[in-house]
């Protein structure tokens, strides 16, 4: 999921403050955009029920604990601890007395990126840096004031520091939790004072996760892990072709095998409920299925390229037009032109897809490693019947997310099967079925061209895609959670058609060429256009989602104008980089940092890539060498970066690294094909990962930057294609413009 936060979110924009939970203060802050700060300060109330309000952001207890309630989902970017991190450098808190929680599903903790409850986009700190900001400072700023009450001083005369308050003439001092009654009387401040960023004290320090160590014990529970009693365990049997529906089944013999309690059928394919799992995906092979026909039973990777490139001629919704482009063009002292493909891919999470459900008479809850709250609250609650009210969505950690558990068709299978057996079920699909049935990121075909002047650089530039757009697959599954709660599912799912079709049209195009219509080089004449086409391949958001393909793309077709001009690639970069000092910094950092230009070790060759994810420039030079045979062997990887202020470098520098490993998988290894409407891949051994011995050093470097912080989970991934594949056109003089590299072609 993705998206470019179009309101500013300040620190003006809370509006409420209540207290609650038991032996503690609540602080909460409301995310909505257009909360009126007349509204801010409010009275507050000091209550021992120990029930977390679903408003508050901010829990501070007795014994001066401070629990922050994070609303975003942990899949290993870290964002419990950098988010507890701002809240604690503003409050003043002792960051060993910070512990953290994943709020429950709420409206108040939607993502103002998305309006809705969701995780994903790189957004999760760029949204919560001024609320959360402001949340710490108000907290901060009632307890002191909670203090000079208490001692009869002037507020100016007391400071907090690690979660106490002192009094700087007398030396006295108070404990956070010592003023919970006095604060519960006072008006939670409605515009606090923030730190300045040179007076951080936590912010900018390489602090360890609040996760790793129950992660590296093995206490981490993910969705794999929940247990309850009386739980069933399901597996399920999806179709084989797409778009294929259940015809017949006879199941006696599944029912008939141990542990066996239920065969339930659904409309995406059948389920098989037993006492463990292993019966169940034991029974589930012997389930006798008989399916109908699909419209999609002759699809082929090849028919799709063979359409596509029948499609190029057409003409395709603008998304960018600068300029004159046919004009220049045709006056250009030379053309190059170019086509590029980019396939399908999987995400294949480290944890496939599971859910847990208990339907009750009047609730539904959820266990769920899922970065959608809001859609899988709302998906259950048109299965169950229910208000939302009465859906409990209980977020666990994600083994890998990466977009895909932005969709939450396996929430929904869950909750099917446990209101089908009147039980607690926990869903697990098989690695087989994740990868077959995935919300894969879309293909797509490119055709490029440049009219270049006479010292060789662009004047022009035309780049034109085919294929489908990531927000058309999420919009079909999220856009009903988007609309008010009141209204009936029939005119949601309505609108949502509606929104799909008509309104989202431009959004769906501009979506799809994000990478591109965004790049930053200092190209007078621009068109960037998209052609719309998909073929019936389910699809959705991706790590870096279009900025994957458009960044292979971008980046290669600069290279291939750097070489017909003889400029080198950093140089014809920089130069078309003039009004763009953000990019251009990493660019000149990575390229120092690297040795560009400097004679490399024999058998060793440079590429660069630059690309921009949403906010972030992100600037990379890879080494890689070239066997005779053609197998290629990246060897290291400089990365820079600009991702604003920076809240903690080791979860940086761990972002990064994941996704060059993420992006190489990809580069060098794995893709999805279709034949006859059959997904081929279907576990590890023909979706190949990267492997330990094949992963290249990395070198990280962080950009100075007084900018408020940008997203830093997928900006990894668009550079490291074009910058392996540049590299690798230095080392052979061949252009890979298919992924993943073919060693057979560079062979010789």
């Amino acid at each position: 999921m993705h998206s470019d936060p179009k309101t500013p979110v300040t620190r003006r924009n809370f509006i409420k403050v209540s207290f609650a939970a038991g032996m503690g203060l609540m602080v909460g802050f409301n995310f909505s955009p257009n909360a009126d700060p007349a509204t801010a300060a409010g009275r507050m109330r000091l209550t021992d029920d120990n029930i977390l309000k679903p408003n508050a952001w901010i829990r501070i207890h007795s014994d001066s604990t401070v629990t922050v309630i994070v609303n975003h989902s942990e899949m290993g970017q870290g964002i419990t601890t950098a988010l507890s991190m701002i809240v604690a450098e503003e409050l003043e808190a002792d960051w060993s007395d910070i512990k953290v929680e994943i709020a429950p599903a709420a409206a108040v903790y939607k993502n103002p990126a998305y309006g809705i409850q969701a995780t994903g986009g790189s957004t999760s700190v760029e949204t919560s840096w001024d609320i959360l900001r402001t949340a710490g400072a108000a907290t901060r700023e009632l307890l002191v004031s909670a203090a000079a009450a208490n001692w009869r001083v002037p507020v100016s005369e007391c400071r907090a520091k690690n979660g106490i308050v002192q009094h700087k003439t007398s030396g006295k001092t108070l404990a956070y939790g010592d003023l919970l009654e006095k604060a519960a009387e006072m008006t939670i401040p409605k515009d606090p004072q923030l730190k300045s960023p040179k007076d951080f004290a936590l912010i900018g320090q390489s602090i360890p996760r609040l996760d790793s160590a129950i992660k590296s014990r093995g206490k981490a529970i993910y969705g794999i892990d929940v247990q309850l009693p009386g739980l069933l365990n399901a597996t399920i049997v999806h179709p084989p072709v797409l778009g294929a529906k259940l015809k017949s089944i006879d199941d006696s013999e599944a029912k008939s095998m141990p542990g066996v309690r239920h065969v339930v059928t659904l409309e995406s394919g059948v389920a098989v409920v037993a006492d463990t799992f292993w019966q169940a995906l034991t029974a589930s092979e012997r389930l006798d299925i008989q399916w109908g026909t699909s419209s999609h039973a002759a699809l082929s990777t090849q028919a799709i390229m063979a359409r596509w490139k029948e499609l190029k001629n057409t003409e395709g919704e603008v998304v960018r037009m600068d300029g004159d482009v046919s004009k220049v063009m045709k006056k250009a002292s030379r053309k190059i032109s170019a086509s590029y493909f980019v396939p399908y891919q999987a995400h294949a999470c480290p944890e496939p897809m599971n859910c847990t459900a208990q339907v009750r008479g009047h609730s539904c809850e959820i266990w769920a490693p899922t970065q959608a709250q809001g859609v899988a609250q709302d998906i259950a609650a048109n299965i169950c019947g229910l208000s939302l009210d009465k859906v409990n969505v209980h977020t666990t950690y994600l083994g890998g997310g990466f977009g895909r558990r932005g969709v939450s068709d396996f929430v929904a299978e869950a909750v099917q099967i446990s209101k089908a057996v009147s039980a607690p079920v926990k869903l697990l699909w098989t690695r087989e079925e994740d990868i077959r049935n995935d919300f894969y990121r879309p293909a797509s075909f490119n055709i490029l061209e440049a009219g270049l002047d006479q010292n060789g650089l662009p004047t022009a530039w035309i780049h034109k895609a085919i294929g489908s757009s990531e927000i058309d697959g999420i919009i079909t599954d999220a856009a009903p959670a988007f609309l008010p709660a009141w209204l009936p599912r029939m005119i949601k799912n309505a609108a949502a058609k509606i929104a799909a079709g008509v309104i989202l049209r431009g959004i769906s195009a501009e979506d799809a060429m994000g990478g591109s219509a965004t790049m930053k080089y200092g190209i007078e004449n621009i068109r960037i256009e998209h052609i719309k086409d998909n073929p019936g391949i389910p699809f959705g958001a991706w790590r870096s989602v279009a900025y994957s393909r458009n960044g292979f793309v971008v980046e290669s077709f600069m290279d291939e104008i750097a070489a017909a001009s003889g400029i080198d690639p950093i140089e014809l970069r920089i130069q078309l980089l003039k009004d763009a000092p953000r990019h251009r910094n990493v660019l000149e950092i990575a390229a120092k940092k690297s040795g560009w230009g400097k004679a490399q070790s024999s058998g060793i060759f440079q590429g660069v890539a630059l690309q921009a994810f949403h906010n972030t420039p992100t600037a990379m030079v890879a080494d890689v060498s070239v066997a005779d045979d053609g197998q290629v062997t990246v060897l290291r990887v400089v990365c820079a970066v600009d991702c604003g202020i920076v809240i903690n470098p080791k979860i940086v520098q761990a972002q990064l690294i994941g996704g060059i490993i993420f992006g190489l998988t990809a580069t060098m290894k794995s893709f999805i094909s279709v034949e006859k409407g059959r997904v081929q891949q279907s576990n590890f051994d023909e979706f190949q990962l990267l492997r330990m011995d094949e992963v290249p050093k990395v070198d990280v470097y962080i950009a100075k930057s007084k900018e408020p912080p940008t997203g830093i989970g997928e900006v990894g991934v668009p550079p490291i294609a074009p910058a392996v594949t540049n590299a690798i056109f230095a080392a052979t003089g061949k252009r890979v413009r298919s992924l993943p590299v073919d060693y057979d072609k560079l062979a010789g």
